[in-house]
């Protein structure tokens, strides 16, 4: 019964598939109408990981005549490039939302750029909304210095607003800066209309604010820099083939990473006696040492392999509890360095795929899992394939990614060895996402007709048959020379 409840809660997802990112086109000439004012605001920006986090809270209120549903949010042309994974929900009730997040597409000449966010059911006039908009910047931050010894710590700047970009005016607002570290050598200082100076530094935090009422499309430019002795992970490239075998009972996965460490580079020549000997002590470093995958539980014959060949620095725990495969690439990674890799490994088909009353199936699947790091990994291009057993039909699918950050979907044919008519591919590609999202849910649902399950041992027994019947007619060829 836990099995047909668990199954029914996820084909109830499945009511369509994912739908690519949506943009809602408008005049060239749009303007977001003036009908909220953002009554309090907190603006909360968060530098602790390889990639930025800025979210606000804000009560809005309905200042026009009429039922509005629609709340637009601005960004500049080179912030849209690095966004990533935006949503919006009900700040005071989880149960509600997320709501709906459409990229505007207006005018390819302006600097400032949309999106709207749209409210579950319309907002009275003089009525009041609580949301929570969060969204991710890659390549948030530049190093400085730009080089720096190998031994020596790694500093990064980042520049944002003080003041919340909003289309609308907002009455009251503050911002809060959270850190990874106390070392904040430098930073913008602000002062108040009554002559006080923020920000309050409390440990890893700074707070500024409360300001006074700001316009509409008001900015303070700010800049922090920061002590971050650790890696700046960037993956420009992923690619994650996942296979599903009836037959053999098994779901393959593959992973190639096309990674980079976008902090300081070095400012001399890497030595490789110097890193020995920081083995014995291990100092902070800003270099990229190992990664580690946790894996699903029951996951095996785990591989890592690089452009040279297999990697033998890697170690795979298993249990009852984990499956935990930690890698170490085959040199250490510093700024400015590159590193392509490639890992795969096993799981029981058991462990994530269902069987429906109906006779269908369901896969349920992270949509990525990729290293778990303290310091955060972000991803520019990611490419989903799965391969689903061959004649399988009335394929559905579903991921809870943000609407924002799934670019493109398809379903089309994948041939393999063995394979006749070949098999179904589902192709997700998404952009700008950060492991924050590790664990969002991938579900298939489809089905295998019978021809079509018992369509690949057919063809390899006759093909078995056909070789046994060439074999044997080509014995009974006589080769040798007859006598005159």
């Amino acid at each position: 019964m836990k099995s047909l409840s668990f199954v029914a809660t996820l084909l109830g997802l499945l009511a369509g598939p994912c739908s690519a990112l949506s943009v809602a086109s408008l005049p060239a000439d749009f303007k977001p109408p003036p009908v909220f004012k953002n009554n309090n605001l907190v603006h909360v920006v968060s530098v602790e990981k390889s990639f930025a986090r800025e979210q606000i809270n804000v009560l809005v209120e309905n200042v026009s005549g009429k039922p509005q549903d629609e709340y637009f949010v601005p960004f500049t042309a080179d912030q849209i490039a690095r966004l990533g994974g935006i949503e919006a929900k009900d700040r005071k009730d989880d149960k509600v939302g997320p709501f709906g997040v459409d990229r505007v597409e207006y005018s390819s000449q302006s600097d400032v750029q949309y999106y709207r966010i749209t409210l579950p059911a319309p907002l009275k006039a003089g009525a009041q909304q609580t949301l929570a908009i969060s969204w991710y910047y890659l390549k948030p931050y530049r190093p400085l210095p730009a080089s720096i010894e190998q031994d020596e710590q790694q500093y990064l700047v980042y520049n944002f607003s003080l003041y919340a970009a909003s289309a609308y005016p907002t009455l009251k607002q503050k911002t809060e800066v959270k850190l990874s570290t106390v070392t904040i050598p430098d930073y913008t200082t602000f002062t108040n209309s009554e002559g006080k100076e923020y920000p309050e530094k409390h440990g890893s935090k700074l707070l500024y604010g409360p300001f006074d009422e700001q316009p509409a499309g008001a900015v303070y430019p700010a800049q922090i820099r920061f002590e971050f002795t650790k890696p700046v992970i960037h993956v420009s490239e992923l690619e994650r083939d996942i296979e599903v075998s009836h037959w053999g009972g098994n779901v393959a996965f593959e992973e190639k990473y096309t990674l980079y460490h976008r902090g300081a580079n070095l400012s001399s020549q890497f030595n490789r006696v110097k890193w020995a000997q920081s083995l014995y002590y291990n100092p902070a470093s800003s270099a990229l040492k190992e990664l580690k995958y946790p894996l699903q539980i029951g996951s095996v014959d785990p591989y890592f392999t690089d452009a040279i060949g297999n990697v033998s620095t890697s170690r795979f725990r298993s249990s009852k509890r984990e499956a935990m495969l930690e890698l170490k690439p085959r040199y250490p990674v510093f700024g400015g360095w590159k590193y392509p890799f490639t890992i795969g490994w096993n799981t029981n088909a058991a462990n994530v795929l269902r069987n429906t009353a109906s006779g269908g199936h369901v896969l349920k699947v992270p949509f990525i899992e990729g290293p778990k790091q303290v310091e955060g990994v972000e991803y520019e291009d990611v490419t989903v394939r799965v391969l689903l057993p061959e004649g399988s039909e009335n394929v559905k699918f579903y991921t809870d990614l943000p609407d924002s950050s799934i670019v493109e979907t398809s379903v089309g044919v994948h041939k393999t060895y063995l394979d006749t008519t070949g098999r179904t591919a589902i192709v997700i590609k998404a952009r700008n996402l950060v492991d924050d999202f590790r664990f969002r849910d991938l579900i298939i649902s489809y089905d295998t007709p019978l021809a079509s399950t018992l369509q690949k041992p057919l063809v390899v027994f006759g093909s078995m048959l056909a070789v046994y019947a060439a074999a044997w007619a080509v014995g009974k060829v006589e080769v040798g020379f007859s006598p005159k």
